[in-house]
């Protein structure tokens, strides 16, 4: 399972568990939130109810005519009241008095009259002086059956000579309960739709970084030429930055210690033939002949490692470098044109003829002009070194898209079996007819090179031949 996917499902539980517990809370207080608000309202109707009915005292006696008159009439009103997209059409509370013994003297129900309601808590409480409230069911099976009641004290003066109840039916807010409930679910369905989204966001953008820093991991692993990426995540750039001081720390310590090693191997066979050369030169009865060969020798093994030296370090310098430096857009045409008139006298020597092909229209490449003139120069090197003499060399540009490809063919020998997967390998070199042995660097320079701005170098046999495709993006 991808990161980004185990991220987002771990994201999706906390979020919906999360959710789920806040908005089963809210709802779950909806119903005390509104008993309560409700109480509040019933305390408010009881009492002044009871003012009401305590103004038509005769003498500390109850008399209800007109209470019970009033309320019949407002019983039978047509509220048509729109309390949040529920109609209220009639009243649905309730109403009851007793006496101070509490007799009940009134009711809403006229079956309830004349029963002793003294033992229910908000009678026997108001008649003691304090706060009397209930809530019963109507129905002990039916939780929706519950009704909320809340006494005042009838006073004459000072003394308590009854008690009057409003009760409300819980069932009565029910409507507005469900409505909110809904409501409440609603939202909370979109937040979370909206806190996943972000959260998918999230988990994206941050495996985005971490694909990223897999993938120049991957790239430092294989050995290419990758900037270390710059990173949103402060803790995941601080790591790509470590990775990459990492990286050329133990690049340079395994570079110096490969370049020691085949520096030496390298050097061993010329060094070897200048030593017993300058020994022989030391005998007394060498004639004049036999020392100017052994001079020559000694020149032209001098001259080899010179450009042995040189090449590696131009090799050095490449290999080392990450990107380009001094970019300009280059006219590729004119470069290979210059290369071939420096060619001329090597050309002569061995017969050989160059037919170039160049683009109809100029294109340009961006790079380093010195990079590329060096590799240019290595390809013709090579294509003249191995060309059968008296031959022509096919040197031809196209473009396809955006890449231009620079093509040398020659006609001579062609690429051993055995020697194809080491082409570019360092100092590694195929013998010349000519017996000459070459530095093993010129394929290396032109693969590092290549791969600095972004092209390809290829090599393959052509029948009669070599051809050599240098590839580089083009603008």
């Amino acid at each position: 399972m991808k990161l980004s996917v185990r991220i987002f499902l771990a994201y999706f539980l906390l979020v919906a568990i999360g959710a789920y517990w806040l908005l089963n809370s809210v709802v779950d207080e909806l119903q005390p939130s509104m008993s309560q608000s409700a109480e509040h309202a019933l305390v408010d109707t009881a009492n002044l109810l009871a003012e009401v009915v305590a103004r038509d005292l005769d003498n500390g006696a109850l008399t209800t005519v007109a209470f019970s008159n009033a309320l019949q009439r407002y019983r039978a009103r047509e509220l048509n009241a729109e309390i949040y997209l529920h109609d209220k059409k009639s009243p649905d509370f309730q109403v009851y008095i007793t006496d101070n013994a509490g007799k009940v003297v009134f009711h809403t129900n006229p079956e309830e009259l004349g029963k002793d309601y003294s033992n229910w808590r908000d009678v026997a409480r108001t008649l003691r002086g304090e706060y009397g409230a209930r809530t019963s069911r109507s129905d002990i099976d039916d939780p929706l059956s519950t009704v909320m009641y809340v006494a005042a004290p009838i006073k004459w003066g000072s003394e308590i000579h009854g008690v009057l109840t409003v009760g409300k039916p819980n069932v009565s807010f029910q409507p507005v309960i469900e409505l909110n409930k809904n409501k409440i679910w609603r939202q909370g369905v979109i937040l979370l739709v909206l806190g996943l989204i972000l959260g998918l966001v999230t988990a994206f953008i941050l495996t985005r970084s971490i694909r990223k820093l897999i993938q120049y991991v991957e790239a430092v692993r294989k050995g290419e030429r990758v900037k270390a990426p710059v990173l949103r995540e402060k803790g995941l750039d601080t790591l790509a930055t470590a990775v990459e001081a990492m990286r050329e720390e133990l690049e340079g310590k395994s570079y110096v210690e490969n370049y020691i090693h085949t520096l030496t191997h390298e050097m061993k066979s010329p060094l070897a033939t200048i030593q017993g050369a300058s020994e022989l030169l030391q005998e007394e009865n060498m004639d004049s002949i036999q020392q100017q060969r052994f001079l020559g020798n000694i020149q032209h093994e001098t001259d080899r490692l010179r450009q042995f030296i040189d090449r590696l370090l131009k090799l050095a310098s490449v290999e080392k470098r990450q990107f380009l430096e001094s970019v300009e857009p280059i006219n590729l045409q004119q470069l290979i044109a210059t290369e071939i008139e420096s060619k001329t006298s090597l050309l002569q020597a061995k017969d050989l003829n160059i037919n170039f092909s160049p683009l109809s229209k100029n294109v340009a490449v961006h790079g380093e002009r010195f990079l590329l003139q060096q590799a240019l120069s290595n390809l013709l090197d090579n294509a003249i070194d191995f060309a059968s003499s008296e031959t022509c060399i096919q040197l031809r540009m196209t473009i396809n898209k955006d890449l231009l490809s620079v093509q040398i063919e020659n006609i001579g020998e062609t690429i051993p079996d055995y020697a194809k997967p080491r082409l570019f390998e360092r100092f590694y070199s195929l013998p010349r007819k000519d017996g000459k042995k070459s530095t093993g660097l010129g394929l290396s320079f032109v693969k590092e090179v290549a791969s600095l701005h972004g092209g390809s170098i290829d090599l393959k046999n052509s029948g009669k031949g070599v051809v050599a495709t240098f590839t580089l993006p083009c603008h």
